[in-house]
């Protein structure tokens, strides 16, 4: 009899163990498998928060099968005390496995609500927007000028969220001492700018930035990230150009940069100041006129005068022969990389065609019948 016993426990414990196993496998499956979330959501990890907030969170937007599953998953890869806050954005079908690891590796937030500083080359502007999962886009909240308007509520009310980030969105064209100056009025950076960056050394490009972050630390990102770009074209720069450092070619893309409306001409543009080096040529463009003008300390905001294109001032290059002293504005990486690698042409001259684009030229005459076509255009524009 004890020996039917025995066997009957065994059998049991068999069954038993065959059970367990199953269910282990069931449970593993359902924790790294595919999850039920059929659109994308933003999950919000308060700071304080723990993992059965979180589960039950995510179970009422139905991202998870089971919190239990969840927690029990979380402690079993000792993630339990490793949550992290912050806003995740969370793709359909993403496995409980996949939102532990998102919510315990922390970082930047992937979505939820951002402010945008953007220095433009006339203006400045602040954004609040917040990102729509289902569409993966960003819709504009608020948006103000800080010199002239007053503060909206929606940029107050994200100001007070610790999982809002910050960015700094730098405009090709823009002086140094524009940058500067609108950096000193955002208000959740600390500290002072030792001195204005030379003309040409910060890169334009977005930076994440955090309140507290000091004014020169972002400073010196942007002087890097310049450092790199103009070293990686000079290394990269077509053969017999007119220039003979990194320098040189950081003031042409300048140059450039104020030229061109339409990012397709960079290298046609190019084109034309490398031939006219080449030539002896004077450069005769505007822009670096209104530098010696304004010295980068904000715009002009009216035509040049007779007068101005006729003042010697060592950026006036009308006047004088190669290129100016110093860069007119910061340049992006396009405009340096078509300072180093010009389109070949056989253009030496170039005037506004009315449509944001230019009309290029070879010769004097085709060039005056540009121009007049331009005047008329002008003048067409005056009388409507």
């Amino acid at each position: 009899m004890w020996r039917h016993i025995a066997s009957n426990a065994l059998t049991l414990g068999m069954v038993l163990l065959f059970l367990a196993g199953g269910l282990l496998l069931f449970a593993q499956g359902q924790y790294a498998g595919q999850g039920p979330l059929t659109q994308a959501i933003c999950l919000q990890v308060d700071r304080g928060s723990n993992f059965s907030r979180v589960s039950r969170d995510l179970e009422r937007e139905g991202a998870i099968s089971s919190g239990f599953l969840f927690r029990v998953g979380a402690d079993y890869a000792d993630k339990t005390d490793q949550l992290k806050a912050g806003s995740y954005l969370l793709e359909p079908g993403a496995s409980m496995e996949t939102i532990v690891d998102q919510v315990t590796r922390g970082g930047a937030s992937t979505c939820g609500t951002e402010v945008v500083y953007r220095i433009g080359v006339t203006r400045a502007t602040v954004q609040v927007r917040e990102l729509d999962p289902a569409t993966s886009r960003f819709v504009e909240k608020a948006s103000f000028n800080p010199a002239e308007d007053a503060l909206p509520e929606a940029y107050a009310q994200v100001k007070e969220r610790p999982d809002t980030r910050y960015r700094v969105a730098l405009a090709e064209g823009v002086t140094s001492w524009q940058v500067v100056e609108e950096l000193q009025s955002l208000d959740i950076l600390d500290g002072s700018v030792a001195e204005v960056p030379a003309e040409g050394s910060l890169a334009p490009d977005s930076y994440e930035v955090r309140p507290g972050d000091t004014r020169q630390s972002i400073i010196d990102r942007m002087t890097r990230a310049q450092e790199r770009i103009l070293a990686d074209a000079w290394e990269n720069r077509a053969s017999d150009l007119p220039l003979e450092s990194p320098e040189e070619a950081l003031i042409l893309a300048s140059i450039i940069e104020k030229e061109t409306g339409v990012a397709e001409e960079r290298r046609q543009v190019s084109s034309v100041f490398i031939n006219r080096l080449n030539r002896g040529m004077r450069l005769q463009t505007d822009p670096t006129v209104i530098y010696g003008i304004t010295r980068g300390q904000g715009t002009l905001g009216r035509g040049l005068r007779r007068s101005e294109l006729d003042r010697e001032t060592p950026w006036n290059t009308y006047r004088i022969d190669g290129l100016p002293p110093t860069p007119i504005a910061n340049p992006g990486r396009a405009s340096i990389e078509a300072a180093l690698d010009p389109d070949t042409t056989p253009y030496i001259f170039f005037v506004a065609d009315g449509t944001g684009g230019h009309a290029f030229a070879e010769t004097l005459a085709e060039h005056n019948a540009n121009v007049a076509r331009w005047r008329a255009i002008e003048a067409e524009r005056a009388n409507n």
